[in-house]
């Protein structure tokens, strides 16, 4: 979670006075300040390629873009978008919720509204393929290889390693195609030491350890009932996307390794996957070019095993809004006379006061009432 101040959060669950903010870059200078708009939303979503996405209405037909150089114009042009809350002092604290290229500007050339939409940076380093073929070689660990990857597309991103001890193992050598998207190679790479990167709020390519629900830190506590921020909650337990083996592989002709493999299931007699139970045996298979070693797969096996048996309560909530929170977030719900522990999956915050803010979550770790 973006950090903020301890007033901003117990502010939340009373009357405020919301506040937000849309500017518009085109080639690294202002264009727009505080554009005017009348509604739009931030999604955040673990399971999207660009981890964040906006989309506003602009009622004014004046932005609609007319030359490739105009604000709203969709080359290269960027919204900066922010969301806080003004104090009853007057004071104002304020959340980033993203950098945005600019996608497919639309509306009435007489009456509008103009619609825009835009995603994070995730966008440029898609739209960038591979000219020539490429490969890993040369770097020394799997954090320079992305930050290399990325830094060839843009110059000036800022690449962070959030991982636990900074971890940067070495990287295996790969080879890929021209053609070949450039963000499914970084992630295989961010996936290679068992970690996920992604364009965070601030605009920063993170890479991160993936969040461990059980024993990861609580980020906030949505309660329901006086003094809480949930106002409604809804649930579903699919046994769809619960395995209880994982099978995981590598062959990687570039580095002259045979191919290997590692294998990792539920032997825990008193868990409900357990293989071979009840659940049955549904095993998941995962492959990497960058494990070219049997106990880097049996490393890798064991690690997305601790995901795969992960309890796949799916619960969506509408919450008074916290745009504070990240997409791997993990929250505490206390509701129906439970407390439970979720990872944010996806989450919309509104940039109005009326819209909703909806969060949908996953995991459903019990504790203790």
């Amino acid at each position: 979670m973006y950090p903020v101040s301890a007033t901003f959060l117990k502010t939340l669950a009373t009357s405020h006075t919301m506040v937000s903010r849309v500017d518009v870059y085109y080639n690294g200078s202002l264009k727009v300040s505080s554009l005017p708009f009348d509604s739009g939303t931030v999604t955040v979503d673990r399971g999207s390629k660009t981890r964040r996405t906006v989309s506003l209405s602009v009622s004014d037909p004046k932005y609609l873009p007319w030359l490739e150089t105009d604000p709203l114009a969709p080359y290269g042009q960027q919204l900066v978008v922010s969301r806080g809350v003004r104090f009853s002092n007057g004071a104002e604290e304020w959340v980033p919720l993203g950098t945005f290229r600019l996608n497919e500007p639309s509306g009435d050339v007489h009456f509008g509204p103009v619609t825009v939409t835009g995603a994070s940076m995730e966008c440029a380093v898609i739209d960038d393929k591979f000219l020539t073929p490429t490969t890993t070689r040369g770097y020394a660990g799997c954090v320079e290889a992305m930050e290399g990857l990325i830094r060839q597309t843009l110059p000036s991103a800022v690449v962070v390693n959030l991982t636990a001890d900074e971890r940067n193992p070495t990287v295996a050598v790969a080879d890929w195609d021209a053609g070949a998207d450039r963000w499914d190679s970084v992630t295989q790479i961010a996936r290679a030491m068992s970690a996920e990167v992604f364009v965070d709020a601030q605009n920063r390519f993170v890479i991160t350890d993936l969040p461990d629900v059980v024993n990861g830190a609580v980020a906030w506590d949505i309660a329901e009932g006086e003094g809480g921020t949930l106002i409604s909650s809804a649930r579903a337990m699919p046994r769809t996307g619960v395995y209880n083996g994982v099978f995981a592989s590598g062959e990687n002709s570039a580095s002259g390794a045979p191919p290997v493999s590692g294998f990792a299931k539920d032997l825990d007699p008193a868990s409900p996957t357990r293989w071979g139970g009840p659940f049955g045996r549904v095993p998941k298979f995962i492959s990497s070019a960058l494990w070219v070693s049997a106990n880097a797969c049996t490393s890798a096996a064991e690690y997305a095993l601790f995901d795969a048996i992960a309890p796949n309560v799916q619960t969506s909530i509408d919450s008074l809004p916290n745009p504070a929170l990240e997409g791997n977030d993990i929250i505490r719900l206390i509701h129906a006379g439970r407390k439970e522990r979720y990872l944010v999956q996806s989450l919309t915050v509104p940039l109005t006061a009326e819209g909703d803010f909806s969060l949908t979550l996953r995991g459903g770790k019990e504790e203790a009432a």
